[in-house]
């Protein structure tokens, strides 16, 4: 607030003549700030009740991810099933042996939070744990640090599809990973990881309804429905074209009724100039 202060009475000796801006004006500005220093206050506050809450419910969690992680392990090849849209054909052989994957946000849940895939034996790697972790720097920046992969010997995923990716002329996008185990390995400071945060907010909630296929069926249905609206539409446009009958019809119709009307009319004149004749 006294930096404001300060500021304002600054601006107030620089400009008086031109803006007059005068005593009673610095007040009102002095007392807008004073308030704004409580509503930033009450903010600061709210989000340390909300991290509390979050870190409170992650706790009451954990129980529940416990049993559906002894669940799913008994259905064979779920967890590479979820991620089956992170793989490509190398890594789907690998990710076989994917026993399970476990999300933990830290303390500080704002640090950060890693990501946990348990393995059992296999024939690519020695490691039965594999760990990402995803931090913020001082900065403000989001960094992050795997396991080293103790791979077999020539069974190094990442290297052969590096040398396919080169034996057909193809340059690794760094944005884009080639590989799950490329996206694993990966440790540059790029800013948000958006298969990291997939994982964590999207898979880790819910990862059922990705098992079921359930993960993009919002998008495909409203697409579907779109579609079926057009087609209900154009039927509907040939049905009113063949009910709807030409204005000339109505027209030609219309004229034979009044006709028939006049006919009429002009035969019970006649017929009552007879009865009269005879009267």
């Amino acid at each position: 607030m006294t930096e404001v202060a300060n500021k304002v009475a600054k601006l107030d000796n620089e400009n008086k003549e031109e803006d007059g801006l005068d005593n009673e004006h610095q007040d009102i500005v002095e007392q807008i700030d004073s308030i704004q220093g409580q509503i930033d206050g009450l903010n600061e506050q709210a989000s340390e009740e909300i991290l509390q809450v979050e870190q409170k419910y992650n706790n009451l969690r954990k129980p529940f991810f416990g049993k559906r992680a002894d669940l799913i392990k008994k259905i064979p090849k779920f967890w590479v099933t979820v991620i089956s849209a992170l793989l490509d054909e190398e890594d789907e052989e690998a990710l076989h042996y994917l026993s399970s994957v476990e999300v933990e946000e830290f303390e500080d849940i704002k640090s950060g939070y890693r990501i946990k895939f348990h393995f059992s034996g296999n024939p690519y790697f020695e490691n039965d744990l594999i760990c990402k972790e995803f931090m913020l720097s001082d900065n403000g920046e989001q960094t992050c640090k795997s396991t080293d992969i103790r791979w077999k010997e020539n069974m190094d995923l990442t290297t052969r599809q590096s040398e396919a990716a080169l034996k057909a002329g193809q340059k690794r996008q760094h944005e884009e990973p080639e590989s799950f185990f490329s996206w694993f390995n990966d440790q540059s400071e790029v800013g948000t990881d958006e298969v990291g945060e997939l994982i964590k907010d999207e898979i880790w909630p819910n990862p059922l309804q990705y098992f079921l296929g359930g993960g993009n069926d919002t998008e495909e249905g409203e697409d579907d429905d779109e579609n079926v609206v057009l087609i209900e539409d154009e039927d509907d446009d040939d049905e009113d074209d063949e009910e709807e009958p030409d204005e000339g019809d109505f027209d030609g119709e219309e004229d034979d009724e009044e006709f028939d009307e006049e006919e009429g009319d002009e035969e019970d004149d006649a017929q009552d100039d007879e009865e009269e004749e005879e009267k």
